[in-house]
């Protein structure tokens, strides 16, 4: 009974975040195929279009790309804040002995690819792009693993799961450390400040929507004028939000049938369509009690979910995929191979590597139910880095159209090669589970 507890909300997370990557795939063609029609200067046109608002002292208008990739994403990096915070306090990896697998697979995942990067790279104007084959795209992994049914455990996707969020912790450090240009530490410090003030608002006081929303909205400007990336800002809001629920279950059934009970009192035979004064106010009770039985973290990872892996993660893949392939551009050859070699090559040596290493020297141990050359598998697979790989580049060739498009085309084909080898390896691996 426990297990199916706890078991049943991650299969329907594996069940939303496939269903993303399918949703991201059909983005990434639509986009792919539009950049290479005629009508491509619409497409351009479309997500170049300034957006915003203006006062007298005050304008935030941006093309309508970036509003795509600092804007939405930040609520992106907001569900990663929320996810590593739970997993942190309760998840997959909230202890040393859990942690351990997937952290050391992790690491290699990403210091290999970076290492494949700098020896393969031999332009110091590319050289700044060391960061983009370090992340895995969990929502197109997820995708590849669900295709294979039953052949694959459940312990592996946990596994990949909470792979891909440790590799998420080293993305997001790097883009806070390395890709902030030009910063306004006062403005960051007043963010800072305010996200203090959240916190310690909802640790002493009760937890408000509404009151989190305003105070974001004004750090994720602060953060965005500041010159770090306003996605930071969305982490770290993301760990001021509770997992404690204010009432328990117990407490909370036992009020639950103090309150049916009132309203069945007064209830008579005839249905009214107004409630009496008495029934409102039970009603009420039952809101209050619906919302303090909850954990806030929780309840927000639930509804956001779907409106990244259905709405912002597409939006994001169409905004960006768009790379027109052609004989009459301008493409660095040598940025797209080594970008598609250290995505499908070194992620699969550091991730196996380490994994290897990490048993062998019994640090670590598989996860019950694994073979190692499952693990293999999805070594391969993590080279699939579609999402993040394409926001790390945008940061590091900011301004460099043909370094974005030739590593746009490199990332692709990297992924599209590493799905595909690791779903041969993991679909003929014997073992049905």
């Amino acid at each position: 009974m426990i297990r199916d507890f706890l078991i049943t909300p991650f299969q329907k997370f594996v069940k939303t975040e496939s269903l993303a990557g399918m949703l991201l795939f059909g983005a990434t063609i639509i986009a792919l195929v539009w950049a290479n029609t005629p009508f491509v200067e619409y497409y351009e046109q479309l997500w170049q279009y300034k957006v915003g608002i203006s006062f007298q002292n005050f304008e935030l208008k941006k093309p309508l790309i970036l509003w795509v990739n600092d804007g939405l994403m930040a609520i992106f990096f907001f569900l990663i804040g929320l996810e590593l915070k739970r997993e942190l306090l309760m998840g997959e990896i909230n202890t040393l002995k859990k942690a351990a697998f997937p952290f050391v697979a992790a690491v290699g995942g990403v210091l290999v690819p970076i290492l494949f990067y700098l020896f393969l790279n031999q332009t110091p104007a590319t050289q700044k792009g060391w960061g983009v084959p370090m992340a895995t795209d969990i929502a197109f992994a997820l995708a590849i693993l669900s295709m294979l049914g039953d052949r694959v455990p459940l312990t592996l996707k946990i596994f990949l799961t909470a792979f891909a969020i440790i590799d998420d912790i080293a993305a997001v450090l790097v883009i806070a450390i390395f890709y902030s240009t030009h910063i306004n530490w006062s403005l960051i410090l007043y963010g800072m400040l305010l996200i203090a003030f959240l916190g310690l608002l909802y640790y002493k006081r009760k937890y408000s929507f509404a009151i989190g929303i305003v105070l974001s909205v004004i750090v994720w400007i602060l953060f965005l004028k500041s010159g770090i990336h306003p996605t930071i800002a969305g982490v770290l809001l993301a760990f001021t939000i509770p997992i404690k629920k204010r009432i328990n279950i117990k407490s909370f059934s036992t009020q639950l049938h103090s309150i049916s009970g009132k309203i069945l009192e007064g209830a008579n035979e005839n249905d009214k369509h107004l409630l009496t004064k008495e029934e409102i106010k039970c009603i009420d009770n039952l809101d209050d009690m619906i919302f303090e039985v909850r954990s806030p973290l929780q309840h927000l990872e639930h509804k956001l979910h779907g409106v990244i892996a259905y709405f912002i993660l597409p939006v994001f893949a169409f905004a960006n995929a768009g790379v027109t392939i052609s004989t009459d551009y301008d493409f660095n050859f040598a940025l797209v191979t080594t970008i598609a070699i250290s995505l499908f090559v070194g992620k699969f040596v550091g991730v196996a590597l380490f994994s290897y290493l990490g048993v062998r020297l019994k640090i670590t141990e598989l996860p019950s139910g694994v073979k190692f050359k499952q693990i293999l598998g999805v070594a391969v697979i993590s080279g699939v880095g579609f999402t993040m790989s394409i926001f790390i580049a945008n940061l590091a060739f900011s301004g460099d159209l043909i370094s974005i498009n030739s590593a746009k085309i490199g990332i692709i084909a990297g992924s599209i090669v590493s799905g595909i080898m690791g779903y041969s390896v993991l679909r003929f691996t014997k073992q049905k589970q």
